[in-house]
């Protein structure tokens, strides 16, 4: 199989156990971990830890990847603070044996240009990557609103300019739209190479609005068709955010991500035939 299903539980529910039945019922076998028991994945301890793969085990369900905030901050905020952040994410990856980590390349602090945004962005990036590489898990940068890497062009300049086995794409194509990048026809053809793990969430050109995927503008099934004709594996993680999107998290409720989890599947099933 050239997928596997995966989603954003903190989508379904603050409840943990509702998050892992819900998914059980739509024979999605991999979580997104981003958040558990009313805290960001980086802050969980090792407690929160054992208490979290118990309910996994118990459910069947493995986590696909650790959805951390770093990079998710101004560009001179404190880098041993995100550097802290990702020793606490490697250890989740490794006890939850994954190698992923979502990251982001920063904001901009206000006034700043976009070349000294650059700078500052693969200088840190670069930093993370190191202890990437000597702990042997894989960042996935995310392409997100604001941040230096949100178009494709300045993706790709973040993974050609450190290029490391350790630093992947994780393509969202709604984040692409609320930059008025159309995914496939644009973002795709630039960054297919890199892309490792996708993030289906589909929305409105016109307005923004996130959508079950297939619905909106993201060319869903077009880059799922090219991604499959590559014959490599990818993580399918559900982030629909159909109830609320916010800058740290979004929210679908446990119906519309079912909803969500079906437009996906249906997709799938055309492009299987």
């Amino acid at each position: 199989m050239w997928y596997k299903l995966s989603g954003f539980g903190d989508e379904i529910s603050p409840d943990f156990e509702e998050q892992l039945k819900v998914l059980k019922e739509e024979g999605i076998d991999y979580l997104e971990l981003r958040s558990a028991f009313g805290k960001n994945v980086v802050a969980l301890t090792e407690d929160d830890s054992k208490k979290i793969k118990e309910m996994l085990d118990k459910y069947g369900i493995k986590v696909s990847a650790i959805a951390s905030p770093i990079g998710k901050v101004r560009a001179r905020e404190d880098i041993e603070g995100q550097k802290e952040k990702l020793q606490n994410a490697i250890r989740l990856a490794k006890f939850f044996d994954t190698p992923y980590i979502r990251i982001f390349s920063f904001y901009p602090e206000e006034g700043m240009s976009i070349e000294e945004l650059r700078e500052i962005s693969l200088e840190r990036l670069g930093e993370l990557v190191k202890i990437a590489e000597k702990e042997g898990v894989i960042l996935l940068h995310e392409n997100e609103k604001k941040i230096y890497g949100d178009i494709p062009e300045r993706c790709l300049d973040i993974l050609k300019s450190i290029n490391s086995p350790n630093l992947k794409a994780v393509f969202d194509p709604s984040n692409f739209i609320q930059c008025n990048v159309k995914p496939f026809r644009e973002a795709y053809p630039i960054l297919e190479n890199y892309i490792e793990y996708v993030h289906i969430k589909d929305a409105h050109f016109s307005d923004g609005v996130e959508v079950p995927a297939g619905e909106g503008d993201g060319e869903i099934k077009e880059i799922l068709l090219s991604l499959k004709a590559k014959g490599k594996e990818y993580f399918l993680s559900l982030e629909p955010h159909l109830a609320h999107s916010g800058q740290f998290q979004g929210f679908s409720g446990p119906e519309l991500f079912k909803k969500a989890s079906q437009a996906l599947k249906k997709i799938l099933s055309e492009i299987e035939g």
